[in-house]
């Protein structure tokens, strides 16, 4: 990334005011609220310093009625997982002509769906892990027929690494798939890539420094995400420039592919023949204390208040 050009692309050139009453959407009822209560009220805060006049707004039952009753002229979407990142709070938005931020109805749902995602990569030629989609003890055994091990097991619309697991045998693959099963009824697994695992930020359309990943655990799991302190971030990402390049033109592909807009993050493996492997793209990613996009927008100089305020100006009005 050109830091001078970029930067100054970047950075929000519009008055706290201009951006008028903004509501921050956080929590939610899935699996991913207690993350997502964290990412919101630190977007909150962030606004609120900045001279935003934002408030807080904990989806529930009561959201359409909130929505409708507010005085909102955009929304800062910090919802996680389904019901804010799978395009449903992007179509409610849209409905009552709220501008939000992040990507649209389409991409934010294809996104969310990782098994419909790698199709679409599959089709494109990007280079993404083989796979099999798990909905019985039989498709168990015919999956690591095909497969080998070890491999991953996802549910297919759940973020935060919720639900997976890596496997070695048959009887752990099908106890595996069951407990997926209890958060989706929608089950993948995939080849397991072993080596180097890095994330890639896209912010308005520029690719953020890529942070190389390191952990103790046997994958980069909701622990290794929120909670460890043992988790490695490296920035610079340990690539070589051509490599680095490689990386971050994939990642750019990838995005443009599904239709990605104003924000996100692709994460992707390196194995041990220096190829990379595509596994998913997260449009409404983590802005928590332990969260990738933050740490990648700071290495590109912009802090987290900057961040926050140039993700919102990528807001635009729906169209009527």
């Amino acid at each position: 990334m050109n830091a001078a050009a970029s930067l100054a692309t970047l950075r929000s050139t519009l008055a706290p005011a201009a951006f008028g009453r903004v509501a921050v959407l956080f929590g939610g009822h899935n699996a991913e609220r207690e993350v997502s209560l964290k990412s919101g009220s630190a977007v909150l805060a962030a606004l609120q310093a900045a001279g935003v006049d934002a408030f807080g707004l904990d989806v529930g039952d009561d959201l359409l009625q909130r929505l409708a009753s507010e005085k909102i002229d955009r929304a800062f979407i910090a919802l996680h997982g389904r019901g804010g990142e799978d395009g449903s709070m992007q179509g409610l938005l849209e409905c009552l002509n709220i501008p939000y931020t992040g990507s649209g109805v389409l991409a934010s749902a294809l996104a969310m769906n990782k098994l419909r995602t790698k199709q679409v990569w599959q089709s494109l030629g990007l280079p993404t892990p083989r796979h099999a989609v798990l909905d019985s003890r039989q498709s168990c055994i015919s999956a690591a027929r095909e497969l080998d091990f070890p491999l991953i097991v996802k549910p297919a619309h759940e973020g935060s690494s919720i639900g997976m697991a890596k496997v070695s045998s048959v009887d752990a693959l099908i106890v595996a798939w069951q407990a997926a099963s209890a958060y989706d009824s929608h089950v993948m697994v995939e080849q397991w890539v072993q080596g180097p695992e890095f994330t890639v930020a896209m912010l308005r359309d520029q690719i953020l420094p890529p942070i190389g990943l390191g952990t103790p655990h046997e994958f980069y799991d909701y622990d290794a995400k929120y909670l460890a302190s043992d988790t490695q971030y490296r920035i610079p990402c340990g690539l070589d420039a051509s490599k680095e390049a490689e990386l971050e033109a994939l990642a750019a592909r990838a995005c443009s592919s599904i239709g990605i807009a104003g924000w996100a993050r692709v994460d992707v493996m390196q194995d041990r023949d220096g190829q990379f492997w595509l596994l998913e793209v997260n449009t409404s990613p983590g802005m928590t204390d332990h969260s990738l996009v933050p740490m990648a927008a700071k290495a590109a100089g912009l802090d987290f208040q900057q961040l926050v305020l140039s993700i919102l100006a990528a807001t635009v009005p729906v169209r009527g």
